[in-house]
Order: structure tokens, then C-alpha cells, then sequence
């Protein structure tokens, strides 16, 4: 199986398979994670145990350790950037948009996603500053 080099890119890459195009699965949900330890509201316990702006060890351990198949990466012809993406509430149920959590500080598993043609919102939001829109472009990859 492919390694990513990148947490915060490979999160882009499970939002597209697993909440957008449902084809990652299980669906991981924070909720049933910390319900099976006994903690019944994922918000409460982040508040109450100052987890605001960072990434709850059960959602990191669950997505280090999570294996993509060559095949289901070569299906990802986009990815999107956005703050509001489905799978940073699942790391982090509190999290506010306002920091640079997940920032995207590297590139280099882009060579993962052979048909990447697309990355959504790269203008749009400041989690962009990695993307060098030269270098996309010469990948044959658009940016908006």
C-alpha cells in the first residue's frame, strides 16, 4: 500500500473517497470512536479537555494507520480544499477554521494520484500556500 508522506494531504484525499465519493469505507465517525470508550458528546470532551485546535489522538491514530489501494487512489481525479470539509469535523468536532491545523506543507504524494486533474479552492482558502500553481499546472493538474 502507498505511504503518505503528509497527514494533512492524505485527509484531503479521504474526504474525496470516503465522504465524497463513499468508496473508502468504513465511514470513520468520531462519535462511535469515543462512544466505545464511554464519552457520549465528542464536542464536550474536546472543550473540556483544551482539544480545540488540535487533531483527537483516536481520528489521528484511525487515519495514520488507514491503507488506500493503489486503485482507489488512481480514482481521484479531485481533491478540495476547504475548511469546512467533513473529515476535519471528524478529527476535530470543535475546530474553528482559524489556525493552520491543517495545512497542507508538502506536495509530494501528489505522484499517489495519477489521475489528479483538479484541486478545488486553492484561491479560495488560505490552506493553499503549499500549492505552487506552476508545478500543478505542468502535472496537467487545474486549480480554481
Amino acid at each position: 500500500m502507498p505511504a503518505f508522506r503528509d497527514f494533512n494531504f492524505k485527509l484531503l484525499v479521504i474526504e474525496q473517497l470516503m465522504y465524497n465519493d463513499e468508496t473508502l469505507t468504513p465511514v470513520f465517525r468520531i462519535a462511535d470512536c469515543l462512544k466505545a470508550k464511554g464519552i457520549d458528546d465528542p464536542q464536550g470532551y474536546a472543550y473540556e479537555n483544551d482539544l480545540d485546535h488540535t487533531v483527537l489522538a483516536e481520528a489521528r491514530a484511525h487515519f495514520e494507520a488507514l491503507e488506500i489501494s493503489t486503485e482507489l487512489l488512481a480514482t481521484v481525479e479531485v481533491l478540495t480544499l476547504d475548511g469546512g470539509l467533513e473529515v476535519y469535523q471528524e478529527c476535530s468536532p470543535v475546530w474553528d477554521g482559524e489556525d493552520e491545523l491543517y495545512d497542507v506543507g508538502s506536495l509530494d504524494d501528489l505522484d499517489l494520484l495519477p489521475n489528479l486533474r483538479l484541486i478545488s479552492g486553492v484561491d479560495d482558502c488560505g490552506m493553499g500556500t503549499a500549492f505552487d500553481h506552476e508545478m500543478l499546472a505542468a502535472r496537467g493538474i487545474a486549480t480554481d
